[in-house]
């Protein structure tokens, strides 16, 4: 089957879009968002897409950093795709100091950049989702990196086919599989060289840990890590739906219904409501959630409070209230 009809296949399976659909292509100028560029430009007629073409120069690796947008350019221009380019310290200078991203830039904060920029795109455009070109590969890599840093099940679930308005077309395609397809079509890409250093965890998990994995204990390590995630992903997707249930049920949170649910449908409750009232889960912790469950088992009778990240959680009787506070 061709690269460009297994991923057709990945679409209509997992229902990233409709026809007539807008779609932002996030395209980096490596290989798996010149290889997702490529094909979306040869379904683009099929599902009468409008696409975008969307970049992001952060500026940190001087001439390296202007061929990739050059590179990205000329892309569009080849398929005839309109572009919207973010050179980052220019644009946004506050920002770039607070995150410092000259001297420290971490994963993170340049992901952050990253996203801010393509949904701004969306909502300014009315575009209808956002496609990034993570590919099987960067899928255990994730996982790894959340093994080693530490999380629970959600934390160690895949990345998600569908999640808002992100679709990720090439996450069942491992890497080789688009180098190759690359170089049958004769496809121009560039290399990041900061990907071949180990400052970062990913390229560290990448260049050293799973090869060593591979040669001495799994040469399938790759393929049985991401046949683990699918039924992980699957099993996260029933907690899930179990828990927009009970939300949907109960707008207020009563102490007695809560103390009553399985531990698992409990947590995914709390967060679900931490996440409506703050508007995201950064820096939301397991230990924050452990913290609100002591006050739902508690057995005394006063008021008792929980602060933590501009809310505050309390329990009033058996009614647990959670709002904002002002620093």
């Amino acid at each position: 089957m061709s690269l460009v009809k297994k991923v057709q296949n990945t679409i209509f399976q997992q229902e990233l879009f409709k026809r007539g659909d807008k779609i932002i292509l996030a395209v980096s100028g490596g290989p798996d968002s010149v290889c997702m560029l490529d094909i979306f430009s040869k379904l683009q007629k099929k599902y009468a897409l409008e696409l975008l073409v969307a970049h992001v120069n952060y500026g940190l690796r001087g001439k390296d950093s202007e061929l990739d947008e050059k590179l990205v350019r000329e892309l569009a221009e080849k398929y005839g795709i309109e572009i919207s380019v973010l050179v980052f310290p220019k644009v946004q200078p506050s920002v770039s100091r607070r995150l410092n991203l000259r001297k420290f830039p971490s994963e993170n904060a340049l992901r952050d950049v990253r996203y801010a920029f393509f949904e701004k795109l969306r909502l300014k455009n009315k575009f209808d989702v956002i496609a990034l070109a993570h590919n099987s590969d960067d899928q255990v890599e994730t996982f790894l990196m959340r093994i080693i840093r530490g999380a629970g099940l959600q934390g160690l679930s895949a990345m998600q086919f569908k999640n808002k308005y992100l679709i990720r077309p090439l996450l069942a395609t491992p890497r080789q599989e688009i180098l190759s397809y690359l170089k049958k079509s004769n496809l121009t890409y560039r290399i990041d060289k900061t990907n071949l250093e180990n400052g970062y965890l990913r390229n560290r998990i990448r260049n050293r840990f799973i090869p060593y994995i591979e040669k001495n204990f799994n040469p399938s390590i790759r393929e049985t890590i991401s046949d683990s995630l699918v039924a992980t992903s699957e099993d996260i997707a029933f907690l899930n739906q179990e828990t927009e249930k009970y939300c949907k049920k109960n707008a207020e949170l009563d102490v007695r219904k809560l103390a009553k649910l399985h531990p698992a449908i409990l947590r995914r409750v709390l967060r679900r409501k931490l996440e409506e009232k703050k508007g995201n889960l950064k820096n939301i912790h397991t230990g924050h959630t452990e913290e609100i469950l002591k006050i739902i088992k508690s057995t005394k009778n006063k008021h008792q409070t929980v602060l933590f990240e501009g809310l505050k959680v309390t329990r009033k009787g058996d009614k647990l209230e959670i709002s904002c506070v002002s620093h």
